[in-house]
């Protein structure tokens, strides 16, 4: 799955501006397009214009469509009947049900031969919801799940909740997806920004994406309504949901070291007490064949990355991140450290999980 962008008709943006942003996400590389159809405060007949030219150039551009719907969507289409055709006639992927909706009726409707996925309330899912739609029949190719996004500061998630939710929906094979805020234009009414997670409110949008991936998110998608091109691009690169991704500041301007500690790491299955180590760093070296020289071989405080240096022998090359405070070893280099805001991802490398080191 990829990351993806978010798209109202009838709210801030003119057209123009959703046609541009379409494109834009398109040409980075960008594949899924959330929007909704049951917004309170849309302006009805500017959605109804926009609706066409929108999904037409979605589909122009081979984009994944997922639009919120619900019963009341029904008379904003100008619907009889919840009709799968009509909504894949109109370009619609994905449909994410968020309520009005039975165990039965969700089954069935995954069992469809239009090639429409339907999409879950992550939130709201239990352990004994997702045991009724596989007994009721529930195709698990066409299924997913998606976190709300919370306009109103202070009802975003928290962090655990959204750990053990993500835990259950991936214990059944389900894929799921969260919404980060972008800073560039919060959309109306609120203009707070529209995350998933409470704390990504104020976190800037870079580490509220890592964050995500970090917690296994399968799709990140940015809930507001404009977001501006460097966030578009950060959004396109960093989509792999089995790496931690980790942004460091550096101290060192040896680019030897800089392009060995560049690569991608897993951490080691037997884990040790006061540091996390990698299964490859050494054998990085090996490969690169140059010799680590002493340097910067100060006190080792907890989130600081070090990597062994020529005077440690067979070890030399060992990359290790702190989780605890350690004196300073001749043999052991400090050549980067991870500021008090990246600190909070440590927990997320457990034994066995792979992880990079953006510099």
């Amino acid at each position: 799955m990829a990351n993806g962008i978010s798209v109202y008709l009838g709210l801030d943006n003119t057209l123009e501006e959703n046609l541009t942003l379409i494109k834009k996400a398109a040409k980075a590389g960008i594949t899924r397009i959330f929007t909704s159809l049951h917004i309170p405060e849309a302006n009805t007949k500017k959605l109804q214009s926009e609706l066409k030219p929108i999904l037409q150039l979605a589909k122009k551009e081979n984009l994944d469509v997922i639009s919120d719907v619900s019963p009341n969507t029904l008379a904003l289409l100008k619907m009889d009947r919840f009709s799968l055709n009509e909504f894949a006639r109109l370009g619609l992927t994905t449909l994410r049900l968020d309520y009005g909706f039975s165990t039965k009726e969700i089954a069935d409707l995954t069992n469809n031969s239009l090639g429409i996925k339907i999409q879950l309330n992550a939130s709201t899912v239990t352990q004994e919801s997702i045991i009724k739609l596989f007994q009721a029949g529930v195709n698990p190719n066409a299924l997913e799940a998606s976190h709300n996004f919370f306009p109103r500061e202070n009802t975003g998630l928290s962090e655990s909740f959204i750990a053990e939710k993500n835990r259950l929906l991936h214990r059944h094979h389900i894929a799921v997806s969260a919404f980060i805020p972008s800073f560039n234009r919060p959309r109306s009414p609120i203009g707070a920004g529209l995350p998933t997670m409470e704390l990504h409110r104020t976190t800037s949008f870079d580490f509220s994406l890592r964050h995500l991936l970090a917690l296994g998110m399968d799709s990140v998608f940015v809930g507001d309504s404009l977001p501006c091109d460097e966030e578009l691009t950060l959004l396109s690169k960093l989509t792999d949901n089995h790496v931690v991704f980790l942004r460091p500041a550096l101290h060192t301007a040896e680019s030897n070291i800089i392009n060995l500690i560049s690569k991608n790491f897993t951490t080691r299955i037997d884990e040790a007490q006061d540091v996390i180590r990698t299964q490859e760093s050494r054998q990085y070296l090996k490969e690169a064949g140059f010799s680590v020289q002493p340097e910067h071989c100060g006190k080792r405080n907890y989130g600081c990355i070090t990597l062994d240096n020529q005077r440690y022998g067979r070890y030399q090359g060992e990359l290790q991140i702190l989780k605890a405070d350690l004196p300073a070893d001749h043999r052991v280099n400090v050549v980067a450290s991870l500021p008090d805001s990246e600190l909070n991802l440590l927990k997320y490398l457990q034994p066995g999980v792979s992880f990079k080191l953006l510099v």
